[in-house]
């Protein structure tokens, strides 16, 4: 009963810590604008611990935070190795051949009615089918090591790379088209200097939803057949031995992972496209 108590007692203070921060005078500065979430997060923790130890859930069940980051600190090799399996060889290659390969299509769709008119639905129909289906097929096609979790990938981002890089080169109005054509320049002239920069918000909003589908495709993957490391692996096969400390280590890694993947696409994003309103301070 005590832990429970606790736990009140730290989401109401921190509750009110958080109001007074975000209603002062420097709520627009950049150390409270961190300081909110970083507080709200370190609250939920303990919350998190204080209930599931006060209300004595079993750990097969719920782990405290506590238990997780002692689980986590003593695996750093195992989750090292799974990491470089699942992020770096599945999710980051699928996700740079998924993507590079969209804005290439969609130059090409760009310049093509007819595939505009043949692709664009057929793309979207594809993209609506279930992950848990079309993994086995692709599992069994390109073999159990990271190759088939890339080619999950590459079938989870492309669609929705390709929807937003088609849209975001439709982006420029008549008149600045026409200015180019009165330049006199040619498609690619006209595509580098012009189409590409202002379809530039367009492309990264598709790069951004990639992040986190890339990692889920891989992770989900995994669970169809894999080598003896991964993500996915690790979390299934914890399951079944109720090691659910070793899963929320895992979880652990991936959000962090999916956190700084989305954070460096972001970066780039504000350095590319600073000039567009979206990114003005």
């Amino acid at each position: 009963m005590i832990w429970v108590i606790f736990a009140i007692a730290v989401w109401a203070g921190a509750y009110y810590l958080n109001h007074l921060l975000a209603n002062s005078r420097a709520s627009g500065t950049r150390a409270v604008k961190l300081a909110v979430p970083a507080i709200f997060g370190i609250t939920l923790l303990v919350v998190w611990e204080g209930l599931v130890r006060g209300l004595g859930v079993p750990s097969v069940i719920l782990p405290p935070p506590s238990a997780i980051a002692v689980k986590f600190s003593t695996s750093l090799p195992t989750l090292w190795v799974d990491f470089v399996q699942t992020f770096v060889k599945g999710a980051l290659t699928g996700y740079i051949m998924g993507c590079g390969a969209a804005v290439a299509i969609a130059i090409l769709i760009d310049r093509s009615p007819f595939l505009q008119k043949g692709l664009m639905p057929v793309g979207n129909f594809i993209a609506a089918l279930p992950i848990i289906g079309t993994a086995p097929i692709l599992v069994m096609w390109f073999g159990f090591d990271w190759h088939s979790k890339a080619a999950v990938v590459v079938v989870m981002v492309f669609f929705p790379m390709l929807v937003n890089t088609v849209q975001g080169l439709a982006a420029t109005d008549t008149m600045q088209r026409d200015q180019m054509a009165t330049w006199s320049a040619s498609y690619w002239q006209s595509l580098i200097k012009l189409r590409l920069p202002a379809a530039m918000p367009a492309i990264f909003n598709g790069l951004k939803i990639a992040t986190t589908l890339a990692l889920i495709g891989a992770i989900v993957a995994e669970f169809f057949g894999s080598p003896i490391k991964g993500m996915g692996f690790r979390i299934s096969t914890e399951v079944g031995r109720l090691g659910l400390d070793m899963v929320w280590a895992e979880i652990t890694v991936a959000a962090l992972a999916g956190s700084a993947f989305y954070g460096i696409v972001a970066l780039i994003e504000k350095g590319v496209t600073f000039w567009h309103p979206s990114q003005r301070g």
